[in-house]
């Protein structure tokens, strides 16, 4: 299965605020077009980078995954070509074992930084990043002892 899903309104709550309209007109990730390979994330809310700001977004998603699947989280061709903002990972790499972590049950977070000379202006309900579910390989010698994962590394 792969999918995406709201943060509950709890977690909501403790990271972006307590605003259940707001929670509730959060849109999914989506495809804009057939053939798009990128899953569109929304911006929650409006929000305004200046020039050399940097910004942490969160998103109010989660995601569940194959075992053998990552999402990567890509900039929007527009940002860095049009205005110069970009993330500031360069390119965020969700493991399947991020959903529903005990720390934040998997709350997808954006950072980007504005290196151009005018505001990177965004509404609410703009789309800001894109995911794109990829499949991995491993090497014949893998390590089988794991640990699980406990922190959420945002």
């Amino acid at each position: 299965m792969r999918k995406f899903e709201k943060i509950s309104f709890e977690q909501f709550k403790k990271d972006i605020e307590d605003n259940k309209e707001l929670y509730d007109n959060l849109r999914l990730p989506s495809r804009e077009t057939k053939y798009a390979a990128g899953y569109d994330f929304h911006a929650p809310y409006d929000y305004i980078l200046k020039p050399g700001d940097i910004l942490k977004i969160p998103t109010g998603i989660k995601c569940i995954m194959e075992d053998d699947d990552v999402l990567l989280l890509l900039d929007r061709g527009s940002m860095g070509f049009k205005y110069n903002v970009r993330f500031c990972n360069q390119v965020g790499v969700i493991d399947k074992d991020y959903y529903s972590n005990p720390d934040n049950e998997g709350h997808i977070w954006i950072r980007i930084q504005n290196e151009g000379n005018k505001d990177y202006v965004v509404n609410k309900g703009d789309r800001m990043c894109q995911g794109i579910f990829m499949k991995y390989l491993l090497v014949d010698n893998d390590n089988d002892e794991y640990t699980e994962r406990r922190s959420n590394y945002c």
